[in-house]
């Protein structure tokens, strides 16, 4: 589980699992969350792909620095890892604010990326007030204050009844995860809007999200693969962390998609 150096000097921490020779695939997670997010698709996927996986800065075990983070800050993190490791190109599948990285990379730095899996996301997510709202509770307040709104939006109302053991993990790792951290990361959601450049996405990407998606309903993914030359679209019966809700249909979702452009 080795530290990475970003750009600025920020140590990201980061698990290289599965064949060492395969095609290179990246995860990045959601605000308020870490690496643990993909487990299960790590678990299915491990013997088919190189995986990489990595805590975004201010979570987990990553650094995380004070003041607001800018998406080329994201961006940079995930461009360090690939050199790293030595990784050309890689089929990267990000998760709301994973989702908004991959964007930006799609349109910046489309020569790393063999593919694009944008899961509960999109081009402009929720509102600049509403995120500052949250960056401020969050740095005069703390996570605590935040939690049960944010598990609410994290999962639907049918996950949390019958998975409560899942939600408390996921619970756990929001209240860990370090304020300023998470401020910092929402201001990049706060500043980000793609809705003007999406048709600079030339890489083959599919759109994922859940049908009781909260933060991000399936409008704003039926936007995000429209905008998109050729995106595919795939809708699931969760809420907003789809790979955690169901598994087993994100992880086919995801596989079918790569295996289909190689």
């Amino acid at each position: 589980m080795p530290m990475i150096a970003a750009p600025d000097g920020t140590r990201l921490h980061v698990r290289v699992e599965g064949r060492a020779n395969a095609p290179a695939l990246l995860f990045a997670h959601s605000v308020g969350c870490d690496l643990t997010l993909w487990d299960n698709q790590v678990a299915a996927l491990a013997e088919r792909f190189r995986i990489l996986r990595y805590d975004a800065r201010g979570h987990g075990r990553s650094d995380a620095p004070e003041g607001d983070y800018r998406i080329e800050q994201l961006a940079g993190d995930a461009l360090a890892i690939l050199d790293a490791f030595a990784i050309d190109r890689v089929h990267l599948c990000g998760l709301s604010l994973g989702g908004t990285l991959g964007q930006w990379l799609g349109i910046h730095a489309p020569e790393r990326l063999a593919s694009l899996t944008l899961c509960d996301t999109a081009a402009r997510l929720g509102t600049a007030e509403g995120w500052q709202q949250r960056i401020d509770v969050a740095r005069d307040q703390g996570m605590a204050a935040l939690v049960d709104m944010s598990m609410t939006r994290f999962f639907s109302d049918g996950f949390r009844a019958r998975a409560p053991e899942t939600v408390a993990k996921f619970r756990s790792i929001f209240l860990t995860t370090p304020s300023h951290g998470f401020a910092g990361c929402c201001a990049v959601l706060r500043d980000c809007d793609f809705r003007d450049q999406l048709g600079r996405i030339a890489v083959p990407t599919l759109v994922l999200t859940g049908r009781e998606d909260i933060p991000t309903p399936p409008a704003d993914s039926e936007y995000l693969a429209a905008g998109i030359q050729g995106a595919n679209l795939s809708l699931l019966d969760t809420g907003h962390i789809s790979a955690v809700e169901a598994p087993e249909a994100f992880t086919a979702a995801l596989a079918g998609h790569i295996g289909l452009v190689g």
